[in-house]
């Protein structure tokens, strides 16, 4: 399919309805993204300063936009829950159109997908940023308990309950604790624990002190680079937290959490507090698509040029593709980056030249005043940006989740400006120490 799309040619911009539609209900576009979200935003304002007006056509039934990262201090009262989000109309470039509706159906033979309301977009090229959905119903009884006020039971991985999280650390008087995370993992598995580690302090710093707190995982180990496990497991330890591998969630009830262990038997624990994290999956609008998700639901694509396997003019970004990679806003914006290249290349009938090479980042606070940042690649090898050792608990990190980073997401990373620290490791840790 190569050059499919001829070389483009600046061009006065015209109406909607004759730039977009050659009849109703049917809209034309360049470049489709179908996503709001973080890798969404980015890609469409990467491609907007190249193209023409109302050449984008950006697909999010969304009004708002999460900065999912700040869920955990929202959850621990450290951020107001206003500061996580923004209207998504904000945040978009003005010379790309917003279609608010839902994908229902892709048709990638044809170049088309068909929404919720009847809509049909036609395309010539389409990115994918649609993101992960929490599976409440995996677990019996978890969506209830989420929705029960009374009940002592939250997530930090949802902007309606993280708010919950916040209050039931605070009503907490003592007792079992204990925190999930699942076989089927999506997001950022570091939120789990920074909430953990979070509750962990508050309590301490309001001699609380008759709290045992579980962490259950249904992993085996507490992160996925060995570097940051060991250190984890360190912290884990010094705050006598106990650790549970092997361990999945199955169901919650006012009785106690039950998981289901690596021998398939059942064991229910009570608690007084419970954090879940739940399983997460593709939507279902990409994963019942054969033709472009993998077994596993997710989208198929090159792990190094985020390209489609089957679609040339498919690309991917964020945690609905199945690359590898950690699913973090870290890693979007290297992906962003990729893609802008590899997109303009394929317009012009060019092979994808840029590469990704799997980072992702992941800043787990372990205190009110301390964190550890978590720099790593495909091969599982720390990548570090600083000239010291992110393993170890510091101040600086703890300052850099709760300032800097919010600010370089808002103002750098959904803009398309920032292609991640690269710059910056060159100067700080050029021989990456």
């Amino acid at each position: 399919m190569s050059g499919f799309i001829r070389p483009l040619i600046k061009r006065k911009s015209t109406s909607l309805r004759s730039d977009l539609n050659t009849c109703k209900n049917i809209f034309k576009c360049k470049l489709l993204v179908v996503g709001g979200g973080t890798g969404g935003c980015s890609v469409a304002w990467r491609l907007s300063k190249k193209l023409n007006d109302k050449d984008i056509i950006v697909l999010e039934p969304n009004t708002q936009h999460y900065y999912q990262p700040l869920f955990p201090l929202v959850a621990a009262g450290i951020k107001n829950f206003p500061q996580s989000h923004k209207p998504l109309r904000t945040l978009l470039p003005r010379n790309v159109i917003w279609l608010r509706d839902h994908a229902k159906s892709f048709d990638p033979c044809s170049n088309v997908v068909h929404t919720t309301s009847g809509l049909q977009i036609k395309y010539d090229l389409m990115v994918l940023a649609i993101g992960l959905k929490n599976d409440y119903d995996q677990i019996l009884g978890l969506k209830n308990a989420l929705n029960d006020p009374l009940a002592p039971v939250s997530t930090v991985y949802a902007p309606e309950y993280c708010q919950k999280c916040w209050c039931c650390i605070q009503e907490f008087k003592g007792g079992h604790a204990i925190f999930t995370f699942p076989k089927q993992a999506g997001k950022c598995s570091g939120a789990a624990q920074k909430i953990m580690y979070l509750a962990h302090d508050f309590w301490k710093q309001n001699s609380n002190n008759s709290t045992n707190i579980t962490y259950n995982t249904a992993g085996t180990s507490l992160f996925g680079v060995s570097k940051y496990a060991a250190a984890l497991s360190k912290i884990a330890n010094n705050k006598n937290i106990i650790v549970n591998f092997q361990l999945d969630l199955i169901e919650v009830s006012k009785n106690g959490a039950v998981f289901l262990d690596c021998n398939g038997k059942t064991i229910t624990l009570p608690y007084k507090f419970l954090h879940v994290t739940p399983a997460m999956s593709p939507p279902s609008c990409l994963s019942k698509c054969q033709r472009l998700a993998d077994e596993n639901g997710y989208l198929d694509v090159d792990c190094e040029t985020l390209q489609h396997k089957r679609y040339p003019n498919v690309y991917g970004l964020g945690d609905c593709t199945n690359t590898p990679n950690s699913k973090t806003a870290a890693a979007v914006a290297k992906q962003s980056r990729v893609l802008e290249l590899n997109l303009w290349d394929t317009m012009y009938g060019k092979k994808p030249s840029a590469k990704y090479d799997g980072y992702g980042a992941c800043t787990i606070l372990t205190s009110y005043k301390t964190g550890i940042l978590a720099e790593f690649l495909y091969d599982k090898k720390p990548h570090e940006t600083f000239p010291f050792d992110q393993s170890k608990e510091r101040r600086l990190i703890y300052n850099l989740n709760k300032e800097i980073f919010p600010y370089v997401y808002w103002n750098k990373l959904i803009k398309g400006k920032w292609n991640g620290p690269s710059t910056i490791r060159k100067f700080l840790n050029p021989f990456g120490r």
